[in-house]
C-alpha cells in the first residue's frame, strides 16, 4: 500500500484525507440513522397511553425529548396540547424542520466529497501529464521520470473514481433515507394530534 501512495506521488495526500472524511461520515450515518434511533417503534402507542392515563406531565415531555428525534416532535405536540389544531400542526411542523435538519447532518459534507474526489484524481492526472512532459529533454527523454508521471496520472484518476462513487451511492441512500423518516414522522405525529383533539381513538 506504501508503494502505490510513493508511486501517485503527493496528489494522492489530499484523496487519503477525503476517503477518511467519507468513511467517518458514512460510519455515523449509519449509526444515527437507524429506525430504532430516529423513530421507536411502538412510540407512538406508548405515548398515546401514558397521555391517556396521566395526561401531559413534565415526566412525559422529558422523557420524550430524550428518547428520539420522533420523541422531540411528540413533546412539542403534548406542550401544544391546549391549543388548537393548527398551533399544534405549526409547532410541530417548527420541530420536524429541526429534526429534518439534524438527520441531514453531515451529508452536504458526503456529497462534497462525493463530487470533489473525481476533481482532486483529474488534478493529480494533470501534475502526472506535467511529470510526463517533464521528462523529455534535449537528449532525449528520461525513463525513470516518465514512469512516474504516468503512475501519477493513472493511480490518482482510480483513487478519485474509487472513492467517489461509494461516497455517491452512500450520500443518495442516506437522502432517500433521511426522507423515509421524516414523512414517516409527519405521519406519526398526524395521528398524535388527531388522538389529542379527540378526533382519533
Amino acid at each position: 500500500m506504501l508503494a502505490i501512495i510513493e508511486a501517485a506521488g503527493w496528489p494522492i495526500w489530499p484523496l487519503i484525507l477525503a476517503s477518511i472524511i467519507a468513511v467517518a461520515i458514512i460510519i455515523e450515518r449509519l449509526y444515527s440513522l437507524r429506525n430504532r434511533e430516529v423513530a421507536p417503534e411502538g412510540l407512538l402507542a406508548e405515548t398515546v397511553k401514558t397521555y391517556q392515563e396521566r395526561g401531559v406531565t413534565t415526566e412525559l415531555l422529558s422523557k420524550l425529548t430524550e428518547s428520539s428525534p420522533l420523541g422531540r416532535i411528540f413533546a412539542t405536540a403534548l406542550k401544544n396540547a391546549h391549543n388548537s389544531r393548527e398551533v399544534m400542526r405549526e409547532s410541530i411542523e417548527e420541530s420536524g424542520r429541526a429534526v429534518t435538519h439534524e438527520l441531514d447532518r453531515f451529508l452536504t459534507s458526503l456529497g462534497t466529497v462525493a463530487s470533489m474526489a473525481p476533481l482532486l484524481g483529474l488534478f493529480g492526472t494533470v501534475v502526472g501529464m506535467i511529470e510526463i512532459f517533464g521528462a523529455q529533454t534535449a537528449t532525449g527523454t528520461n525513463p525513470g521520470q516518465l514512469a512516474h508521471g504516468i503512475s501519477i496520472a493513472l493511480y490518482n484518476t482510480a483513487f478519485g473514481l474509487i472513492i467517489a462513487i461509494p461516497a455517491m451511492i452512500f450520500y443518495r441512500y442516506f437522502r432517500a433515507k433521511v426522507e423515509r423518516l421524516v414523512v414517516d414522522m409527519e405521519q406519526q405525529a398526524v395521528k398524535l394530534v388527531e388522538i389529542v383533539q379527540g378526533d382519533r381513538k
